[in-house]
């Protein structure tokens, strides 16, 4: 916005510029051109349950993680959950590699000195007790971490986004 002194400047500069050399100096156009509106903010991406949705139904699909998890396990033997743990294991873990590579934060051995530096992203690598502020440190591997290195999802189904999985009903 021009404030007023600066509009009689370019009134003046404006008019004198017509008459002697029939144009309008580039500053005072450039001055002049309305500024473009601004922009909304970019709305915050809509969060949604529907791809967490997705992976657990993948794995009931696959695996019956969801029926083994919901599952009261306080009447069986050890044999017998130990049993249908290797099944639900076998069945998620096809169905995650199907769709997800995973890889280790850090690449040495668990159980292993490793050294961090002191710009470490604390959501890749969690250090256990103390560390100086900025500064490198050594500690051993207890856990080596997962990220995604690759995630291939299917499409979302257009209709029941939130079913984990569907009721069975067998007709006699």
């Amino acid at each position: 916005m021009l404030t007023h002194g600066q509009r009689w400047k370019f009134a003046f500069r404006a008019f004198f510029s017509l008459i002697f050399h029939g144009r309008i100096a580039p500053d005072i156009l450039d001055a002049l051109r309305p500024l473009p509106p601004p922009q909304p903010p970019p709305s915050a991406p809509v969060e949604t349950t529907d791809r967490a949705t997705q992976v657990l139904a993948i794995f009931q699909r696959d695996g019956r993680l969801v029926d083994f998890l919901m599952e009261d396990l306080a009447g069986y033997a050890d044999a017998q959950i130990g049993a249908a743990v290797r099944d639900v294991h076998a069945g998620c873990r096809q169905a995650l590699s199907r769709y997800a590579t995973l890889v280790p934060v850090l690449e040495d051995e668990e159980g292993s000195t490793t050294a961090l530096d002191g710009a470490t992203d604390p959501a890749r690598v969690k250090v256990v007790g103390h560390q100086p502020s900025g500064a490198s440190v050594r500690g051993i591997v207890r856990h080596r971490g997962w990220e995604v290195a690759r995630l291939e999802l299917p499409p979302l189904p257009s209709a029941g986004r939130r079913v984990v999985a569907p009721a069975e009903v067998e007709i006699a």
